[in-house]
């Protein structure tokens, strides 16, 4: 598997960590509660491994990896960690390839994947792993249609040169047919324009309930000249929706109470406009429940165009419901400009 060199910047290690030959007797760190055990021979500070979101926890087992297995080249989950994409809880399982004569099996923590030359392999701050393009192709063809989804409208903002078209590329040159329809689904549906994971299961989910898809990230103007954008549209009805839930008030952004304040008064300037009737709210909770989503939208006006498709949300519901989505770790320069609105 040829490596090319990439512009893209892997995310580092969220806290510190230290290999066995660092610590003397390590074992009675543990012993103590200071330290962790993140893999066999990898330990970290008790302290700041309790203070990780499970994302994060997740991004640290993988940069264990690598301080033992220098040379992995890192796949699925365990890439999209590194470029910064979607992920969902903690996966736990660290994902490697290799070559084809190699073994594929589940080590200590780690899987490895037997793979061709069917992938592009990048190499940045002296890591190797899947390209964005293939990451999502990956995630696409072997996880849940909502997950595959969010990987795709992620590898679009992580690399400004991936296309849709190249995404779909991408899954029907692969030598395997496994997965291959499946990833269909959600590559030809990816879109850049949204912006978080939560965003991008809330289309899978208004889709499968049987809403018409909305416009994205729609401008509105006001008289003072003042830009607000909406993540979702229905134009004909005046619908306005925001998938944000908890995401804008855990402080990355600033105080709660004034960001709170600020969308009130962006509200109230968005319902200004003569051809907005409606600005409604969902977050995680009610969008991987489903029902609560599905109201929300309901009261708005919205009616669904087509049956709703039970067995996608009730597998979504069951993979999602309890896993907390991964946040970038900071919002692109437009994400921050519609959470932080001028008052």
């Amino acid at each position: 598997m040829p490596l090319i060199a990439a512009s893209t910047i892997v995310r580092p290690s969220p806290i510190p960590l230290l290999c066995w030959t660092d610590v003397p007797h390590p074992e009675r760190g543990v012993a103590a509660g200071v330290l962790v055990k993140v893999r066999h021979g990898v330990y970290a500070s008790a302290r700041l491994w309790k203070a990780l979101a499970p994302w994060d926890r997740y991004l640290a087992r993988v940069h264990a990896v690598a301080l033992v297995l220098p040379g992995a080249v890192f796949c699925c989950e365990s890439a999209a960690a590194l470029l910064g994409m979607p992920i969902f809880g903690d996966p736990v399982i660290v994902h490697i390839l290799v070559e084809r004569s190699g073994t594929a099996r589940l080590v200590a923590g780690v899987r490895s994947h037997r793979a061709g030359h069917d992938r592009t392999i990048i190499e940045s701050n002296g890591l190797a792993l899947t390209s964005p393009a293939d990451t999502a192709i990956d995630l696409a063809r072997h996880r849940h249609p909502s997950v595959g989804r969010s990987a795709a409208d992620a590898a679009l903002r992580v690399d400004p040169v991936l296309t849709r078209d190249l995404l779909i590329a991408g899954n029907e040159a692969r030598a395997s047919s496994r997965g291959r329809n499946i990833a269909r689904w959600a590559l030809t549906r990816s879109t850049a324009l949204a912006e978080t994971a939560l965003e991008s299961v809330s289309l899978c989910v208004i889709e499968w309930l049987g809403f018409p898809a909305p416009e994205l990230q729609a401008v509105f103007r006001s008289e003072s000249g003042t830009e607000d954008r909406g993540d979702t549209l229905w134009r004909s009805l005046g619908i306005v929706g925001e998938a944000d839930g908890d995401l804008k008030y855990d402080g990355r952004f600033g105080d709660a109470a004034t960001i709170h304040r600020r969308q009130h008064l962006r509200d109230r300037r968005l319902r200004s406009h003569a051809e907005v009737n409606a600005v409604v709210h969902w977050g995680w909770g009610d969008t991987t429940s489903v029902t609560p989503l599905q109201h929300i939208l309901l009261g708005a006006g919205l009616r669904p165009i087509a049956p709703e498709q039970s067995a996608p949300l009730y597998s979504m519901r069951r993979e999602l419901s309890t896993r907390a989505p991964h946040r970038l770790t900071a919002p692109s320069e437009s994400a921050r400009e519609h959470l932080a609105a001028e008052e």
